[in-house]
């Protein structure tokens, strides 16, 4: 069974077990979240629709990713930028789909 979650205005396809890296949620590590599933994949066939199950998870962690770097650079202008970014998120580890 899988269902798809909406977060950060991105959808995720997820299983009970997998670790997913979501946008930042303000939630400490340990604490249980919840999800509204607006797909789920069963043996009773594929439901659609709004809060159609609820995904239950786990905050694993709150870390940042891996740095980019961003370059700005004008030719004959002797003019460069360089700058670095790294996105935070939070993993979170799929404890249960609920139909």
């Amino acid at each position: 069974m899988y269902a798809i979650i909406e977060n950060g205005s991105k959808q995720y396809k997820v299983v009970e077990g997998d670790t997913v890296r979501l946008e930042k949620l303000n939630a400490e590590v340990g604490a249980t979240v919840e999800f509204a599933a607006i797909l789920v994949s069963g043996d009773e066939g594929v439901k659609v629709g709004a809060n159609v199950a609820k995904v239950t998870a786990t905050v694993a962690a709150q870390d940042k990713a891996k740095k980019i770097i961003v370059y700005k650079y004008k030719s004959k202008k002797n003019e460069r930028r360089k700058q670095g970014h790294r996105q935070p998120f939070t993993a979170v580890k799929i404890e249960k789909i609920e139909l």
